[in-house]
């Protein structure tokens, strides 16, 4: 019972901002200094929960819910540091209530997590490489989510939003440099896959259905950024292909976590 309050802080927070983030009173200067309290008390909150669910029992336990949940605490964090240059509330209101369901699933207590030998710092490293990639993809779609509503509430020729939202083309341009640095870390965490499994894993790299779909999702978001670069890919086409590239990145770890320790109730 204590495990479950402990988690639905950070949710109730999360939750805070998504009513805030949804309502007109953002406008207003003071709402604006509780948005960013609420925000930092999330991230706090959250921050806790996390480090009691991955190293509470003296070892590091790491499974398919203390993953989603800490990829989205930190596509947060990135998304509360990247607002101090460019608030975007309207992205909180998509981006919040993902938050609160993701930061309260390890309080479930379901699944079969895995136990992690504290001294394979390349398996630990490997998983802060590949968290960084799901959470700034994770990011990147919710930019994306905003750049296709304010593209259609312009092309219906809708009032925005009362709150200042940047230029579409402002929007693209930071929607890319975050894929960007996202593939980065997945070429750097596709790769490690690839060619230290043996170090990483302790046995050699097999073609499974996790690095089929990481090779896939790689590929994916390889031909969207040269797109970008060779034809100028923007608006629907651009967020085809990164929720394409998205979808198999979730199958890659999430779905292949999801059938380990829901379905077959193993950690490996």
């Amino acid at each position: 019972m204590a495990n479950i309050l402990l988690h639905l802080l950070p949710a109730s927070f999360y939750l805070g901002i998504t009513a805030l983030s949804r309502s007109n009173m953002l406008q207003l200067p003071g709402m604006r200094v509780a948005n960013r309290g609420l925000q930092a008390m999330a991230l706090l909150s959250h921050a806790f929960v996390l480090s009691e669910a991955m190293f509470g029992t003296g070892g590091f336990q790491f499974g398919l819910f203390i993953a989603l949940s800490l990829s989205l605490w930190l596509a947060m964090l990135i998304y509360s540091l990247e607002s101090l240059i460019t608030p975007l509330n309207q992205l909180l209101g998509y981006a919040a209530p993902i938050a609160a369901i993701c930061a309260f699933l390890p309080a479930l207590g379901g699944g079969h997590p895995q136990s992690i030998d504290a001294e394979n710092w390349a398996f630990r490293t490997h998983i802060v490489v590949a968290m960084l990639a799901y959470s700034l993809f994770t990011l990147a779609v919710f930019h994306a989510v905003v750049l296709a509503a304010t593209e259609r509430n312009i092309h219906h020729a809708a009032a925005l939003e009362s709150e200042e939202l940047p230029p579409l083309l402002s929007l693209e341009r930071i929607l890319f440099r975050i894929i960007h640095a996202a593939f980065v870390f997945l070429t750097l965490t596709v790769g490690s896959g690839l060619l230290f499994s043996e170090q990483i894993f302790g046995k050699p790299f097999v073609f499974s259905h996790k690095a089929v779909f990481g090779i896939a999702s790689w590929v994916l978001f390889a031909i969207l950024i040269l797109g970008r670069f060779l034809k100028g890919w923007r608006g629907k086409l651009a967020i085809r292909w990164l929720l394409a590239g998205f979808a198999c990145l979730l199958l890659a770890y999430a779905g292949t976590r999801f059938v380990l320790e829901i379905l077959l109730e193993r950690s490996i």
